[in-house]
């Protein structure tokens, strides 16, 4: 008889899917500290990031049971997502509430350029920049393109990155490292200005 514990991410979540309680229990512990410690970087608060990090895995089990999850390898992947949204949302209601307080802090961390929200020119530049990078990116081989996907839009890590392409990790950040020497050659060459004066 096979035991749940052996079975990977997709085929626990399948049986999940089809009624087995258990294999949720599986997922949760596997995955609870990479999690848990996610969360905890962002919010430096343990009380906040076990509440984020239970309202996540109510998400991950609504969301499941909707059918809303793709089978694409990448489980834990899609719960680091639910969560980084979940913490999103709350410091948008703190800040909403104005229930963040700046008292013990020598320097205004409010009155900062950081903190502000952007003016549309600010949005307009962005997006111009980021249109930019996409389009040298794509002037890229394709082993590099996939790893700046991987790595920058898809949030995986390298480790994750070397499973998924067949390679070694020193092979994935070999390939991030041209990849990053190539685009700055690219940028020199066209004589663009990627920042925001």
């Amino acid at each position: 008889m096979f035991r749940l514990t052996e079975l990977n991410d997709n085929e626990l979540v399948q049986k999940f899917i089809e009624g087995d309680q258990n294999s949720l229990e599986i997922l949760i512990r596997r995955h609870k500290s990479r999690v848990f410690s996610y969360i905890l970087l962002i919010v430096k608060n343990q009380e906040l990031a076990e509440d984020i990090f239970q309202e996540t895995f109510i998400k991950v089990i609504r969301s499941l049971k909707r059918g809303k999850y793709i089978d694409n390898g990448k489980f834990v992947s899609w719960v680091l997502r639910i969560s980084h949204n979940l913490v999103i949302d709350h410091f948008r209601k703190e800040k909403l509430k104005g229930t963040i307080s700046n008292d013990n802090s020598e320097i205004d961390i409010f009155n900062s350029k950081k903190f502000s929200e952007d003016t549309i020119e600010d949005q307009l530049v962005t997006n111009q920049i980021l249109s930019e990078v996409r389009e040298l990116i794509k002037e890229l081989p394709d082993d590099q393109q996939q790893v700046i996907y991987m790595r920058h839009y898809m949030e995986l890590s390298f480790k994750e990155i070397a499973d998924q392409t067949g390679v070694s990790i020193n092979t994935a950040l070999g390939r991030m490292r041209y990849a990053l020497i190539n685009l700055r050659k690219l940028i020199e060459e066209k004589n663009l200005v990627l920042t925001k004066i």
